[in-house]
């Protein structure tokens, strides 16, 4: 299948569906991962906190997609913020992966209560000016995490990866990312744990559009500019979140399932501002 990409100001594009890959581990992880490859995602989704990076990159080695057609990514945990701690993990996780590079790294949490992930960055900088990543990015920054990046290294984050799903919709996120050139990449995009597939909203357009409501939800994505990262272990599963070419949602049923966003829509007591993952 032909996955259309998004195009973050840098010049880096990226695919405009992803495969997540939390708790796809060991060869088990492997062999769904190579599945969704063979399928067609190219942008692969991990981080050294998932412990699966060894399986992402045997799937990468296994599926026979050319190395330069895929988008390996992983993520720095808060652990390792401390520049030359954040230095030796990058390249601890290319060595896991057994690529010879990964290309893109985030920085997974800001943890601004430790204050030290401007020090992260600037390790995310230096591994990619000796070409152990491609392109860096960050993972469930506020805009004021961002401006402070710039302010303090000049360097712009290619990617925020942020929860979003249409019970946290994070308007106001996507549109200072669209003014900065920066790519949103959604994770938990069907939502977790809560009635999101189940709500008489998404299941009424599914119907008229003859989907499912997993489709219905990853086509809003798409819609709105972000790259949903779902994860699916079946083939069936894996195939259906990427056949979303047929479901033209009209621009009121955009706006219709946007409005399902509601102050307690995050599936976890996660807010960037205070949240620490270590």
């Amino acid at each position: 299948m032909t996955i259309p990409e998004l195009t973050a100001a840098s010049g880096a594009s990226l695919p405009a569906v992803g495969f997540g890959t939390y708790r796809l581990n060991g060869a088990a992880g492997v062999d769904t991962i190579t599945g969704a490859i063979r399928l067609g995602y190219r942008l692969i989704d991990s981080a050294v906190n998932y412990e699966n990076e060894g399986a992402v990159g045997a799937a990468a080695r296994r599926s026979g997609v050319p190395r330069d057609e895929l988008v390996i990514t992983s993520k720095l945990p808060g652990r390792h913020h401390a520049e030359e701690k954040a230095k030796a993990m990058i390249e601890e996780s290319v060595l896991r992966t057994g690529l010879d590079h990964l290309d893109l790294y985030l920085i997974h949490w800001p943890n601004p209560r430790e204050d030290r992930y401007v020090e992260a960055w600037g390790a995310l900088v230096d591994a990619r000016r000796r070409g152990l990543v491609r392109h860096i990015g960050v993972s469930n920054f506020l805009p004021e995490h961002v401006e402070r990046l710039v302010a303090e290294t000049g360097v712009k984050p290619v990617v925020n990866q942020i929860e979003l799903h249409p019970y946290f919709p994070q308007q106001d996120a996507l549109a200072y990312h669209h003014a900065q050139g920066i790519v949103t990449e959604a994770w938990t995009p069907l939502g977790r744990g809560n009635d999101l597939l189940d709500h008489p909203t998404i299941t009424g357009i599914a119907e008229a559009h003859g989907a499912s409501p997993a489709q219905v939800v990853l086509a809003w994505h798409v819609a709105v500019g972000a790259i949903p990262l779902p994860k699916a272990a079946s083939p069936h599963r894996q195939r259906e979140n990427l056949e979303l070419d047929g479901i033209g949602l009209t621009e009121d049923e955009v706006r219709t399932i946007t409005g399902l966003g509601r102050p307690d829509g995050r599936a976890a007591d996660q807010d960037p501002a205070v949240y620490q993952e270590f």
